[in-house]
């Protein structure tokens, strides 16, 4: 059972959704150190308690637990399987859980490497935004070893609500997978919904009363169409990071050879938005797409 007494947590990546769920985790009483390329961005949380490592080999070596919230497929690869990272210092018996969006085929690789050091490895990324990780209510879907997952789950409650473990080491990050297939589309659904309220000479505030509790509702519709009708472009998930997921989802389904007309469109109109400077900007700006 992993308390606050006998638990050193580690967490890697403060960025729009890792500060918040770093945050509850300190919240909670647990002793967290910190690590990511910018101490500056940890500074709320360094403030609150939080201890600063230089390295995630030096975090590695104190560490009970460590988790992992970044950018890329390559920046987990670096940090789990580079020569000064989280596999090759940890501890025997410690639990390594990315929650970044990353492929299931790097999601396997490190807990075969995990597993050689005798250290368990979990896939474990999220869904709910910016506002799901502030509220601890996050989506997790859970890849590894079922007594691994058995393990860690009170950890887990403590950032999401709805926690489901998928199979073995790459079912979690294949999961998301079908998440941001779902998205993707849903957006373009989403987008084209408020332009045509907008083009009718419609309230799109009005609108959106009726169309979000029937069956058009989804998530993107209740939480994100009101931020495009104020404006708020703010990152809940950056663009940048989704044409990031979009393009993992596509080769994962060339591998098994399915087509996903779908995802492709959306993909190609997320990359003209960032061609447009949006990169940064939240999934929602994809309302511009039509503004432009």
């Amino acid at each position: 059972m992993f308390t606050p007494e006998n638990t050193v947590i580690g967490f890697i990546g403060t960025g729009v959704m890792g500060k918040s769920m770093a945050g509850n985790l300190l919240a909670a009483g647990y002793q967290l150190i910190l690590y990511s390329r910018t101490k500056e961005k940890a500074g709320e949380l360094l403030d609150k308690g939080a201890q600063w490592v230089k390295t995630p080999g030096e975090m590695a070596k104190k560490a009970t637990i460590i988790i992992t919230m970044v950018g890329y497929p390559s920046d987990v690869e670096e940090i789990y399987l580079g020569e000064n990272g989280l596999v090759s210092n940890g501890q025997p018996g410690s639990f390594l859980i990315d929650m970044t969006t990353s492929a299931p085929s790097l999601a396997m690789k490190i807990s075969k490497a995990a597993k050689e050091k005798g250290i368990h490895a979990i896939d474990a990324p999220v869904s709910g935004g910016d506002i799901g990780a502030k509220e601890a209510k996050l989506s997790i879907m859970v890849g590894g070893e079922a007594e691994d997952f058995e393990a860690i789950k009170p950890l887990l409650n403590l950032l999401g609500t709805n926690i489901v473990y998928q199979g073995k080491a790459g079912a979690g990050q294949h999961t998301k997978m079908c998440n941001q297939i779902a998205i993707a589309s849903n957006m373009i659904g989403v987008c084209e919904a408020i332009i045509y309220a907008e083009k009718a000479g419609l309230d799109p505030e009005s609108v959106l009363k009726s169309i979000t509790t029937g069956a058009a509702g989804s998530w993107s519709l209740s939480n994100l169409a009101p931020r495009m009708l104020n404006g708020n472009f703010e990152p809940g998930f950056y663009i940048k990071h989704f044409i990031k997921d979009m393009k993992i989802a596509i080769d994962e389904a060339e591998h098994m050879e399915m087509k996903v007309p779908g995802l492709s469109l959306a993909k190609s109109l997320y990359e003209q938005l960032a061609e447009m400077g949006e990169e940064n900007s939240g999934t929602q700006a994809l309302y511009k797409y039509w503004k432009s």
